[in-house]
């Protein structure tokens, strides 16, 4: 008898209490987990935008203060979004995670939490361009799934710190195996849910095989590449841009898919007739090619966001006639269809010598999706913050003084002409090279006129004139090159460029905002 009680004694004692707050945290993130898993798995069946996780992230976008977004483009690149989606991630996981642990203190109040970042992202989603007539479902039903699985995660939490706080070894072991087996398989299945309903959404969507299927008229006039426009020279950009190569700076955090037999184009404003357009509309009017440089305004001095491609579209001026624009109307405001709107002077896009035009095709075949499929703009000479609105769906003919852009009121200028420009493409900074013959060479570009010469300068001495690549036209990029005796040491080369006017690029150093960067290049070569 003695021994029985004293065996039962030892089992009561040995008992661990359990880190509650871990365990409360961890309940949190995989209450969050089930949320997002129910909102895609009901997004991808009723309204293929209603993500939380985008919606919030594009909101961000929306109002994140201009020194950020240039901060974020520097330090990332092309892979800004994917850095933001992962911080928006992160920031849910940390929050997620207090609630857990408010709601194992205090009853009820991680459950409120969770509720009020269930209606914010609700409100995202609503509020944005496009939104459906059922897209509050999906984040409601999310939030809904959230906050039971947080109630029920800790009632078995509870139920375990109970348990080994008593000291009772078999309702201890239980109620631990019931609390891990409920958050195991809840979040299990989130991952597999989450998941899944991001590939069916892709999968389902007819739009890429419709781009697939889409056969474009032939081009009445095409763009022919000098035999001597593009040299083969390590480390030179190609003076046509793959696709695959080409920049992408945009607010989209998910990229469009536009279906072509469903896109509208419409005209409206100050003009006589307002006017609709189909795809086929659009392209029934006569196709041609055209060779035009693209500059994102974020381009810092040298930097690599420009691209050169071969545009297969019709002139914007053509769509404009036949609306009638009104004659004191001085700028048009053009819309995506995720609600981004850029300001283009109106003399820009009906100027008979320039090539501003709607654009169906690049390098040869339909536009890739995050290049504005199935119709984006392309206007020469004009930062594409002001001129290149991808997946274009609205044209509005207004003033200046009446109307503003999306990137206006953030601090950017309403107008912005590209300014003149040339950088070093190899030797590359930080790669040392021998001593002996280098060849010098990079890209230059001033648009509309086009490039007249590039110089080079060596240790800040006498500019010397560079080797131009036979360019395709005024409106697209050209390489040079400069033959160089390099000797062992450490250099400069400084490069400008001046246009076919006699303009010299400026010297002065700029920021890109308000309206783009300037200066001349200065690389720094070690040669061993």
């Amino acid at each position: 008898m003695t021994t029985d009680t004293t065996a039962k004694t030892d089992r009561k004692t040995s008992v661990r209490r359990p880190h509650a707050w871990i365990w409360a945290a961890l309940a949190g993130i995989v209450s969050a987990a089930a949320l997002l898993a129910v909102a895609e798995a009901l997004a991808a069946l009723v309204a293929r935008s209603a993500s939380p996780i985008l919606a919030v992230g594009s909101f961000i976008v929306d109002i994140v203060p201009r020194p950020l977004k240039e901060l974020a483009i520097t330090l990332f690149g092309e892979s800004d979004k994917i850095a933001l989606l992962a911080g928006v991630g992160l920031g849910a996981a940390v929050a997620a995670a207090v609630a857990g642990v408010l709601e194992y203190r205090f009853r009820f109040v991680g459950v409120v939490l969770l509720g009020i970042g269930g209606i914010l992202a609700t409100a995202a989603i609503v509020t944005r361009t496009g939104a459906g007539a059922l897209s509050w479902l999906p984040p409601i039903v999310g939030t809904i799934a959230g906050v039971l699985v947080l109630m029920l995660a800790m009632v078995r939490l509870r139920r375990w710190v109970s348990a080994a706080t008593a000291k009772n070894v078999e309702a201890t072991g239980t109620d631990r195996r019931h609390f891990l087996l409920f958050t195991g398989l809840t979040a299990v299945g989130a991952v597999v849910v989450g998941v899944g309903a991001r590939v069916l959404n892709a999968a389902t969507s007819s739009v890429a095989a419709a781009r697939d299927a889409l056969r474009l008229p032939a081009a009445r006039s095409t763009v022919t590449v000098p035999d001597d426009a593009n040299w083969q020279i390590d480390g030179l950009s190609p003076i046509i841009t793959p696709n695959a190569d080409f920049y992408r700076v945009d607010t989209a955090l998910s990229v469009p898919n536009v279906d072509p037999t469903t896109w509208r184009l419409s005209i409206d404003g100050m003009v006589d007739n307002p006017i609709e357009l189909s795809f086929d509309d659009l392209v029934n009017m006569g196709l041609d090619e055209y060779g035009v440089t693209l500059t994102c305004v974020s381009n810092e001095v040298g930097g690599d966001l420009v691209g050169n491609a071969i545009w297969t579209g019709l002139p914007i001026r053509d769509v404009l006639r036949m609306a009638g624009v009104q004659a004191d109307a001085d700028m048009v405001l053009s819309e995506s269809v995720d609600g981004f709107t850029a300001s283009t002077p109106l003399s820009s896009l009906t100027d008979d010598n320039l090539d501003a035009i709607f654009a169906v095709a690049m390098n040869g075949e339909p536009l890739p999706f995050e290049h504005g499929f199935p119709v984006r703009m392309v206007v020469p000479g004009l930062y594409g913050y002001v001129s290149a609105t991808k997946w274009v769906t609205k044209l509005t003919v207004t003033r200046f003084d009446k109307d503003e852009a999306y990137w206006t009121p953030r601090g950017y200028a309403a107008q912005a002409p590209i300014k003149m420009s040339s950088r070093v493409d190899t030797p590359k900074i930080g790669t040392p090279i021998a001593a002996g013959p280098v060849v010098v060479a990079g890209m230059a570009w001033a648009q509309p006129v086009g490039v007249e010469k590039v110089e080079v300068s060596i240790d800040n001495g006498e500019w010397q004139q560079t080797q131009l690549s036979t360019p395709i036209n005024a409106q697209s990029w050209v390489q040079w090159k400069f033959d160089w005796t390099a000797e062992a040491g450490a250099h400069y080369i400084a490069v400008r460029a001046t246009d076919s006017q006699g303009n010299v690029q400026i010297q002065d150093q700029a920021p890109i905002a308000p309206d783009g960067s300037s200066g001349w290049q200065r690389t720094l070569v070690t040669v061993s």
